[in-house]
């Protein structure tokens, strides 16, 4: 069985929620457990195997590709994808690292940058997508910020609406993706992800799985107060990332 050895961080976002802290510092760089929010993601995804990890950057871009570099101090090889003056959003970002070669032709786990987790990316270094599969999602039990959830799950299919009295969960912004998902798009034209989630699921060609590690959304500061409580409160021995 093949392994997956790629990876995408989207991390072109302005994280306007966590201003001012933002106004200067790229979110993904804004210190979580006293170092930067992506640098856990670039360890934990080194510590399983996966060393090609292509960054897009818009917001303060020239800090970000300052900060982290190549990937050398981290074992690990970034290829940065910039998207110059507005962000392509998410399938667009995708598609652009994509078409630039930045991002291979195959499968890849995708990671926004903006959440923090305990999941040990080697559970999905050898996942292998099926023929008309288009991706596969991790979601978590509903956040407080997100009680309404996302998508349903059916005999491991994801789904926009719940069957029966299946409860919906909340997408933890980590997946692992065909790059034939975000085929047909026009490079440089932003486009958003979930509409082409939500059409492949109509399709059955999105499966799904919950997860019950340590999740959060660093969206707001207040949020970002919480991992930091957790991380104090907990410790991180455990974390591939730390």
């Amino acid at each position: 069985m093949s392994t997956i050895t790629q990876a995408m961080i989207l991390a072109a976002g302005k994280g306007t929620r966590l201003r001012p802290l933002t106004l200067e510092t790229p979110k993904p760089l804004v210190e979580v457990g006293g170092q930067p929010l992506i640098v856990w993601h670039i360890k934990a995804l080194q510590a399983a195997g996966v060393t090609d990890i292509t960054i897009n950057a818009s917001w303060l871009a020239d800090k970000l590709m300052t900060s982290l570099g190549d990937g050398t101090q981290y074992g690990v090889n970034l290829h940065w994808s910039v998207e110059d003056d507005e962000p392509l959003e998410t399938a667009g970002g995708i598609f652009q690292a994509l078409q630039t070669g930045k991002l291979k032709d195959a499968p890849f786990i995708l990671v926004n940058s903006d959440v923090w987790t305990t999941y040990d990316f080697i559970k999905l270094q050898n996942y292998k997508l099926g023929n008309d599969q288009l991706a596969h999602l991790l979601l978590i039990d509903n956040p407080t910020h997100n009680s309404g959830g996302d998508f349903a799950i059916n005999n491991g299919l994801a789904s926009e609406q719940a069957v029966a009295e299946a409860d919906k969960f909340t997408f933890a912004g980590i997946s692992v993706m065909s790059p034939q998902l975000v085929d047909g798009l026009v490079q440089g034209q932003p486009a958003a992800l979930a509409p082409l989630l939500k059409q492949a699921m109509m399709k059955f060609q999105i499966t799904a799985e919950v997860i019950k590690d340590n999740w959060i959304d660093v969206g707001t500061p207040e949020r970002l107060e919480q991992v930091n409580e957790f991380i104090k409160s907990n410790g991180v021995d455990n974390h591939q990332g730390a």
